[in-house]
C-alpha cells in the first residue's frame, strides 16, 4: 500500500523523500479528447503530479441528479494522468472558488430559503452528504491506498478567506474519512493570520497560496506549522481577466525565478495554473469587490500552456528551472496541435428571441419578479413581462438589484441597458393605452469568491416607475441548455419575406436574436471564432455551448477545439443581445486575448 507521509518537514513516498511538483489542469475546463496531450506536456516540462478541483454544480447540475461522463468524467481524467506517470491531488467541493460559476457550487442551492453557505448549516450539510455519498464512492478506487495515483485531498477550499467555522471544517473531514479516504488529507489558505487561524485543522496539512515573496509567505507559514513540509498549493504564476478589464500577463522570467526561490528552500509547489483552459457554457464566476466584475470565458490565465494547449515563453523558463533542480524530464515534449482558419461563415438564418420566448419556455405567473433561483433555473437568461398603464411622461424605471444585465423594452422599442454595475435608471413615457414592459436578465456568473457568494440571478428585489411597484408579472426562465430545437423556419412561408426585411433592419438596432449558418471542414483542427461588429452574447459549434462574447473586450476571440468539429458539414449558433453588423463571423487560426478599447479619462480615475 502507497501513502505519502510527512516527517521532519518533508514528504515521503515509499520510503523515499519526495519533492511535489505539481501543475493544475481542470478537467472540466479542457475537452477530454485533449486530456492526453495536455497531461504529456506537464510531464515534458518536469512535474511529477496533476492536481485539479472537483466542482459540485458540473457533478450534480440538478438537485439528485449525477452526471460522471464527458467533461465531468473526473476518474477518467485521473487514471490516465496514473497511466502516464503522474501522481494526482484532489480538490473536491464543496466549494472550489476557481473562477468558476458560484464556486462550484450548484446553484439549486439558492432555491432554498434560510439555508446558509459553508458553515454547520443542517440545510446545507444535509446536501454536501448527499453529493458525498454519489462523489466519493467513485474517488476510492482511485487513492493511492487501493492502487491509483491520488495521494492528497484537500478538505474545503481556502476557507480562511470566507470563515471561520472549524466545526464545519472538522465535518468535512471526518465526512471524507467515514466514507474511506484514507490518503494524506490538507488544508490550503493564504499566508495571512486570519486565513491560516479560521482555515486549519489540528493534525491535518497546512498549506498556503500565493504568487510572489515565497520566504516572507512561508515565514508566516512557519509561526503556525514549525514542522509541515513547505508547500505553496496555488503558485499564482499568471492571472484570470475581468470583462471591461485590460488581459493580464506575467513575465516569464519572474514567472520562473519565484520559482527558483522556492525550491532553493526545499518547498513543494503547485502551478496555478499550468493549463488554464477554457470556461465552456455559462459556468465562468465573477468577483464582487468594489463592484461586480465577471470573468472572461478564456481561462489562458497566462499560464505555461495556453488555453490552446501551446507552449508559451512561461513553459520553457519553467522547464530550465526544473531541470536545474532535478534534472531532465522523463519523457520528450509532445508536438504543437494543428490549427485552422476556416474563414468567413455566414449566418443566413436569424430568429427574433423575444417573439419566440413562448415557444422556448413555459410562461410562469408571479406578483412580482422573481430570481432564477425561486423557479428552478441556474444559468442563462430569464424574460419578465407586464403591462404598464398610461399615460406617463417621463418616469424612472428601476430595477431593484438586477442580476446581472438586462435589456429593457418598452413595447418593440428598445429603451436601455440597466448592469449591477451601472444601476441608473432609464426614463419611461407610456402613452394612455398603456404598454408592454419586457425585461430580458442574463445571468453572467455568480460571484466565487468573498462575501457575496449568495448571489441570486435576475431581478432579485421588485421594479418600479418611480415609486411605484410594479406587479403582475409574466416570467420566461431560458435556460438555453441546448439550441438543438429553436424554431429556425417556422414561420410560414408568406412571412418569410417580412421575416427577412426585419432582420435587416434588426442588424442596425438592438434586438435579442439568435443567427445560424454553417461551414464544411475537411480537417477538424483548433480554430477561434472573431466576432468583429458583433456586440455582445453566445455562441454554439454543433450544439456545444463555447461561452460568451463581449465587444466591450478584452477577450475577442473565442476557442474552438478541434474535437467539437464533425468532418463536413459544422453548425454555428449565436446569440446576439444588441445588433450585429453583419451576420457573419470568421474562423481564424490564432487567438486574439488582450485588446481593450482605450478608456476614457473617467474610466481611468
Amino acid at each position: 500500500m502507497n501513502m505519502l507521509k510527512t516527517a521532519d518537514g518533508r514528504f515521503f513516498w515509499g520510503g523515499e523523500p519526495l519533492r511535489i511538483i505539481s501543475g493544475a489542469i481542470h478537467y472540466f475546463r479542457v475537452v477530454p479528447e485533449y486530456w492526453r496531450d495536455r497531461l504529456l506536456k506537464l510531464r515534458a516540462c518536469g512535474f511529477n503530479t496533476v492536481e485539479t478541483y472537483i466542482p459540485w454544480n458540473l457533478h450534480e447540475p440538478k438537485e439528485g441528479q449525477f452526471c460522471f461522463s464527458g467533461l465531468a468524467d473526473v476518474t477518467g481524467f485521473v487514471r490516465l494522468a496514473g497511466e502516464l506517470g503522474l501522481h494526482v491531488i484532489l480538490r473536491p467541493s464543496p466549494y472550489i472558488c476557481a473562477e468558476w460559476e458560484f464556486g462550484g457550487m450548484p446553484a439549486w442551492l439558492l432555491g432554498y430559503p434560510g439555508l446558509r453557505l459553508r458553515c454547520m448549516d443542517p440545510l446545507y450539510l444535509s446536501k454536501v452528504d448527499a453529493y458525498y455519498d454519489a462523489l466519493i464512492p467513485e474517488l476510492l478506487p482511485l487513492l493511492s491506498t487501493r492502487g491509483g495515483p491520488v495521494l492528497a485531498v484537500q478538505v474545503e477550499n481556502e476557507y480562511g478567506s470566507y470563515g471561520n467555522d472549524t466545526a464545519y471544517l472538522d465535518y468535512l473531514r471526518q465526512g471524507l474519512i467515514r466514507r474511506g479516504v484514507d490518503v494524506l488529507l490538507f488544508t490550503s489558505d493564504g499566508p495571512e493570520n486570519g486565513m491560516l487561524q479560521g482555515g486549519t485543522l489540528p493534525g491535518t496539512l497546512a498549506t498556503v497560496n500565493f504568487g510572489s515573496r515565497p520566504e516572507e509567505a512561508f515565514r508566516t507559514f512557519r509561526q503556525y506549522r514549525p514542522e509541515d513540509p513547505l508547500v505553496c498549493m496555488e503558485y499564482w504564476n499568471g492571472w484570470f481577466d475581468h470583462w471591461l478589464t485590460p488581459h493580464h500577463t506575467r513575465e516569464a522570467g519572474d514567472t520562473a525565478e519565484v520559482l527558483d526561490r522556492m525550491l532553493a528552500l526545499g518547498a513543494s509547489v503547485n502551478f496555478y495554473m499550468f493549463h488554464g483552459g477554457t470556461n465552456f457554457g455559462f459556468y465562468n464566476g465573477a468577483n464582487y469587490d468594489a463592484k461586480y466584475e465577471a470573468t472572461v470565458t478564456s481561462y489562458d490565465y497566462d499560464a505555461p500552456l495556453s488555453e490552446s494547449g501551446e507552449y508559451t515563453s512561461k513553459y520553457h523558463a519553467v522547464k530550465q528551472v526544473l531541470e536545474k533542480h532535478f534534472g531532465p524530464a522523463p519523457v520528450a515534449m509532445p508536438a504543437p496541435a494543428a490549427t485552422c482558419a476556416y474563414g468567413v461563415v455566414e449566418l443566413t438564418e436569424r430568429l427574433d428571441l423575444l417573439d419566440v420566448a413562448g415557444q422556448l419556455s413555459a410562461p410562469v405567473f408571479r406578483t412580482a419578479p422573481e430570481p432564477m433561483e425561486d423557479l428552478g433555473q441556474g444559468y442563462g437568461f430569464i424574460l419578465y413581462e407586464t403591462q404598464l398603464t398610461g399615460p406617463r411622461t417621463e418616469e424612472l424605471l428601476h430595477l431593484q438589484e438586477v442580476h446581472d444585465r438586462a435589456l429593457v423594452f418598452v413595447d418593440e422599442r428598445f429603451i436601455g441597458t440597466v448592469e449591477r454595475w451601472d444601476p441608473r435608471p432609464l426614463a419611461v413615457t407610456v402613452p394612455p393605452e398603456g404598454a408592454r414592459l419586457r425585461i430580458l436578465a442574463e445571468n453572467m456568473g455568480r460571484v466565487n469568491y468573498g462575501p457575496k457568494l449568495m448571489d441570486r440571478k435576475g431581478i432579485t428585489e421588485g421594479v418600479r416607475l418611480n415609486n411605484q411597484f410594479q406587479f403582475g408579472w409574466t416570467i420566461y426562465p431560458l435556460p438555453l441548455d441546448s439550441v438543438e430545437k429553436l424554431p429556425f423556419g417556422a414561420c410560414e412561408e408568406g412571412d418569410r419575406t417580412a421575416e427577412s426585411a426585419s432582420a435587416s433592419a434588426a442588424l442596425q438596432g438592438d434586438r435579442p436574436a439568435f443567427y445560424r449558418g454553417g461551414f464544411h471542414a475537411e480537417v477538424c483542427c483548433d480554430t477561434f471564432v472573431r466576432l468583429a461588429g458583433w456586440t455582445k452574447g453566445v455562441v454554439w459549434v454543433n450544439g456545444f455551448n463555447l461561452g460568451r462574447y463581449w465587444s466591450a473586450g478584452p477577450q475577442e476571440t473565442l476557442y474552438l477545439p478541434g474535437p467539437l468539429l464533425r468532418q463536413g458539414w459544422n453548425e454555428l449558433t449565436v446569440l446576439e443581445l444588441h445588433h450585429t453588423e453583419k451576420a457573419a463571423v470568421v474562423l481564424q487560426d490564432r487567438p486574439e486575448l488582450g485588446s481593450l478599447p482605450a478608456l476614457g479619462e473617467e474610466d481611468k480615475a
